[in-house]
């Protein structure tokens, strides 16, 4: 993930989400130690639930269309 998208992509999981700075430690410490995808993570981790795991998605997918690079 880009810088940019990643740092816009946290905000949105702080403000539109209202993940912890706790449960960002453990992403990143998790992203460290596994491949799997971010979003993922926060999902098996119990951070996120199915349907935040959909709102990310959507995000995500929004923002990668808008700068394909």
């Amino acid at each position: 993930m880009k810088p940019v998208i990643y740092a816009k992509f946290v905000t949105f999981l702080k403000e539109e989400l209202s993940l912890s700075s706790d449960s960002l430690k453990i992403l990143d410490k998790a992203v460290e130690d596994r491949t799997a995808p971010m979003p993922m993570i926060l999902w098996q981790y119990g951070l996120i639930t199915l349907e935040e795991l959909d709102r990310i998605y959507d995000w995500l997918h929004s923002k990668t269309k808008l700068d394909p690079s």
